[in-house]
């Protein structure tokens, strides 16, 4: 059936909808749910067991389920962390039901919509999913929306670069950064149509707004998510209630161990629009201003969100129309200088909050550099925007005789600077290495290197003729450099990376669901389409500054062997002005899928259910590379002869353009998988799922390989997954234990190397292939009404069944040399364990978050193991009337230093290529500066709320 066709048939059943009446005699279910002390519970899921009519409460614990037959009916009434209640009704009502909610810490009965073909109880769900509710959500302070996800099974989270750029990777799926196998979604649709440009945690913003987390691991993730094999994490906004409400949060903190001030505010109001207060409305957000945990000496994080949505209810569905805008300023943190590769630690005087960003850095790339259109300015202190408006519209229809019709459509734009200094990275002045990366190799003579602000001169170096033959060689004088302790007579080398992203994204997902009495079948159709451009320069120059904490910038002068002498860097301190030139991509990204699931609920006890996608993925790019003019220009842009800093001049190659396809028979996935409850305290199941996923845009954007990219291939792909869950509970203990297996395959590895000239190149693209075993718990015990204990943890084993890569040599591609790992451990899988003892009053309460990150291969290559590591996080409560809460919370208590990813040693751009290093390497230097990237740093945070 064609698109076009099947589109027509909704509309027209939809049509039909409107003009059908009931004859019988219908009611409505009305109710309040509260907590056991009487206190709403908005969000919570009420759905009729006859026949699957289902409400949620809304921000006063009210509901309504409209357009119900008089009779008798069971309604299961639920939220997360309650124990679910049965309750008995008859319609037509005498009076609204009032409903309290016992507390049973991570109960498995709550309902869920993500990740399953109909609403489902956790108890019923033939699926990995986990919870996080408002409440749990409240009482910790993230680094970002991401970190929210590492209180859950089987889910890898890394935010040691901030709060954006991130990765998250469930399974042993951890290609690309992270990110690429997960869909992470707002209210139900993916953040953005495509990744690989920018991450998407840099549009998904954690505040007052957010209601509650549903994560689905594996499964039937592949057939209700995009391009999202490994899970689906669905963040889902509050609604307006019948009433006005509102909630109103001061945030200050210390951050950098107590040094850097931080402030948040966050807002959510929500109420009725209408008489009938079948109308209603919520609106929220955030704003922020920090320094960061690693102060570079201006702010780091500046700016929030405004989200608003309105919600209009009637007799057969709800229609709501939702908005976004965020605006906001944060970059990426930088790697730390680090010795000893066994216990790794900061080099020096470095340490866990030491910023290696420049204080300031701005300069202005002419138009008569790179041949386009326009200068382009570089300010470090913007560091890197993101911007966002959104709009979108959910209707949900229930058509009659078990028909119900759901359509979520949004449309967005997403823009994103970023203009920080990246890969700094020590470099001797020394040594020939730094004369060949700062593209003076051979340019013989005297360089002095001196602080542009205050004039001091911190030494001197001379590259000279060989004394035989051979490359240049270095005589270097005395040399008063800061960083010493870290790596003599050296600085660090700053590559000033510029680019400018703007998506254009429309999302859209309808889906059409028949309940008979115990079956349902659900078709559905998705589509997106992202229009994409990107201007880059990498680096669009570079800057040499001091080893320390905010570095300084280090300027150079040289003089040749005639006497002359010749400015390298301008006053800013920067050198090599347009970089390798501009690059210049557009494309548009349209994906479309149909889907199909069937849930039979066999029995009272069993139920089976399957489903099946077909995406088809297709790509038209123009890209626009840079033709460097050589030899560089004598007089430089500035028409001065003696700076030699602005002497790259660019001018355009041709534009080229590209369409590349995949069928809806190239990326075929199923799912099937059953559920077998024992009792009501225990039950199993089984599945095996198989999820094809397709290139993201960093494989057809890749600048290194830009020329290339007309002729490279695609293919999607292959990720196959089996899991068995037992799930068990009594009153005061609930269970959940999830082996696994997954076999991933067809995984293109991407490599970046240098020419002698200092341009980049890509060596040929080779495919791995993974297998992940593991074990997924997920355990709560309420010892008493008071006291609570949680536990979390993977248990796993990650072998890479075929894996190669390209060892570079002398500079340029005739002597790079293939190696093979085939049989090693997979890099970055840990066992994971997380405890959580949670206190709790009428009043108060207190939880310490114990969490264990066990020993990591730091590559494919097995090189070395980043070792285990313990954080601590504190997080208490006061409630001082029943409006005004404090709480206060300390992250990182013993400010560990934990490393959660590195850079290999030797500059850029091999300290990219972590999997390209080796034991050899190693063993030949085991003393050598590398880099990593830890944990947040310890943080204290006071937060006060007061909710009316």
């Amino acid at each position: 059936m064609k698109t076009t066709q099947f589109i027509r048939i909704l509309i027209l059943v939809v049509g039909f909808s409107f003009s059908a009446t009931s004859l019988a005699q219908e009611g409505k279910i009305q109710g309040t749910v509260t907590d056991s002390k009487g206190l709403v519970l908005a969000g919570s899921s009420i759905v009729i067991v006859e026949n699957n009519k289902s409400s949620s409460t809304d921000a006063n614990g009210g509901f309504t389920i409209d357009n119900v037959a008089n009779g008798s009916y069971q309604i299961v009434v639920s939220y997360i962390g309650f124990a679910t209640r049965k309750v008995t009704v008859k319609v037509p009502q005498t009076s609204k039901l009032s409903i309290a909610l016992q507390d049973d810490q991570a109960a498995l009965d709550e309902v869920v919509v993500t990740g399953v073909f109909d609403k489902r109880t956790k108890m019923n769900a033939s699926v990995a999913i986990s919870t996080l509710n408002a409440k749990q959500i409240e009482a910790l302070v993230p680094n970002s929306a991401a970190d929210l996800l590492k209180n859950l099974p089987g889910i890898y989270v890394n935010t040691s670069k901030g709060e954006v750029g991130n990765s998250i990777y469930t399974r042993g799926l951890n290609y690309n950064g992270g990110f690429f196998y997960v869909s992470m979604q707002e209210d139900g649709l993916p953040v953005m149509g495509i990744s690989g440009l920018v991450q998407p945690d840099a549009y998904l913003r954690a505040d007052a707004t957010l209601q509650r987390i549903e994560a689905v691991r594996g499964g039937t993730a592949s057939i209700l998510g995009a391009n999202a094999p490994g899970g689906i994490f669905n963040y889902v906004s509050k609604e307006g209630g019948k009433s006005f409400k509102g909630e109103v949060r001061a945030r200050f903190g210390l951050e950098g161990n107590g040094k850097n001030p931080y402030y948040r505010a966050d807002f959510n109001v929500g109420g009725p629009l209408s008489k009938d207060k079948t109308l209603t409305y919520n609106m929220g957000g955030f704003y922020r201003n920090a320094d960061g945990p690693k102060y570079p000496g201006y702010t780091l994080s500046k700016g929030g969100q405004v989200k608003v949505n309105i919600v209009k209810n009637y007799k057969s569905g709800s229609i709501k129309v939702y908005a976004k805008v965020l605006d906001d300023n944060t970059a990426p943190f930088e790697f730390t200088p680090t010795v000893n590769f066994t216990n790794p630690k900061p080099a020096g005087s470095f340490n866990n909050t030491s910023s290696t960003l420049i204080q300031s850095l701005q300069f202005t790339i002419p138009k008569s550099i790179t041949g386009y259109s326009e200068d382009i300015n570089y300010d470090t202190k913007k560091v890197a925007s993101y911007n966002e408006i959104a709009a979108g519209l959910n209707w949900k229809q229930n058509i009659g005789e078990g028909w119900t019709f759901n359509n979520n459509l949004r449309i967005s734009n997403k823009d994103n600077v970023s203009q920080t200094t990246a890969v700094v990275f020590p470099f001797r002045v020394d040594q020939l290495t730094f004369y060949a990366v700062s593209g003076n190799f051979g340019r013989m003579g005297t360089y002095e290197f001196y602080n542009p602000t205050t004039g001091a001169i911190y030494g001197t170096a001379q590259q000279l003729p060989p004394l035989t033959p051979g490359p240049p060689r270095i005589v270097g004088g005395t040399f008063s450099l800061p960083g010493g302790d870290v790596l003599p007579n050296a600085v660090f080398y700053n590559p000033n990376p510029y680019t400018k992203i703007s998506m254009n994204d429309v999302i859209d997902q309808a889906t059409i669901t028949k309940k008979l009495k115990n079956m349902t079948f659900t078709g559905g159709l998705y589509f997106s389409q992202t229009k994409a451009t990107r201007l880059a320069i990498t680096p669009a120059a570079q800057s040499f500054a001091t080893i320390e904490d905010k570095p300084q910038i280090v300027g150079i002068r040289y003089t040749n062997l005639s006497g002359s002498t010749f400015d390298l860097t301008n006053p800013n301190g920067i050198t090599s002005l347009g970089g390798g030139g501009l690059y210049d991509n557009d494309g548009t990204i349209k994906q479309t899928a149909l889907f199909f699931g069937h849930t039979w609920d066999i029995t009272d006890k069993l139920n089976f259910d399957w489903g099946i996608r077909m995406e088809n993925f297709n790509i038209k790019s123009n890209f626009s590379t840079p033709k460097r003019v050589m030899p560089d220009s004598p007089t430089g842009v500035d028409g001065n002869t003696a700076t030699l800093y602005d002497g790259r001049i660019f001018t355009r190659n041709p534009t080229q353009s590209f369409d590349k396809s995949l069928s809806f028979s190239d990326i075929v996935s199923y799912s099937f998988g059953a559920n077998y409850k024992v009792s009501n305290s225990f039950a199993m199941y089984g599945r095996y799922s198989q999820g094809r996923k397709s290139p993201d845009l960093s494989y057809f954007m890749d600048i290194a390989n830009q020329q290339l990219t007309s002729n490279v291939s695609i293919e999607a792909q292959d990720i196959k997954m089996a899991e068995f869950g037992l799930k068990y509970r009594t009153e005061n203990l609930s269970l959940f234990a999830t082996p696994f297996y997954t076999l991933a395959s067809n995984i293109p590895n991407f490599q970046i190397f240098q020419n002698a000239d200092g341009t980049y190149y890509a060596p040929p693209r080779v495919y791995q292939k993974f297998e992940t075993k593991g074990l997924e718990l997920e355990g709560n015990y309420a010892f008493n009404k008071n006291f609570s204990l949680r536990a979390v943890a993977t248990i796993q084993s990650s072998i890479a069944k075929e894996f190669s890569v390209y060892l570079a040599k002398t500079n340029g591609p005739a002597d790079d040399e293939k190696i093979s790992f085939d049989g090693n451990n997979n890099d970055n899988i840990g066992n994971m364990f997380t405890i959580t003892p949670t206190y709790n009053t009428d009043k108060f309460s207190a939880s310490i978050n114990w969490q264990y990150m066990g020993k990591r291969w730091a590559n494919v290559g097995n090189a070395f193991r980043l070792p285990s590591f313990h954080s601590f996080d504190l997080n208490t409560s006061y409630k001082i009337s029943e409006k005004i809460q404090v709480n206060l919370s300390i992250n990182n208590i013993l400010n560990t230093y934990g490393v959660m990813g590195w850079a290999a040693p030797g500059g850029f751009p091999a300290s990219l290529d972590t999997q390209g290093f080796t034991k050899a390497m190693l063993d030949a230097n085991p003393q050598a500066v590398y880099a990593t990237l830890p944990i947040m740093p310890r943080a204290y945070f006071l937060t006060l709320s007061y909710k009316f």
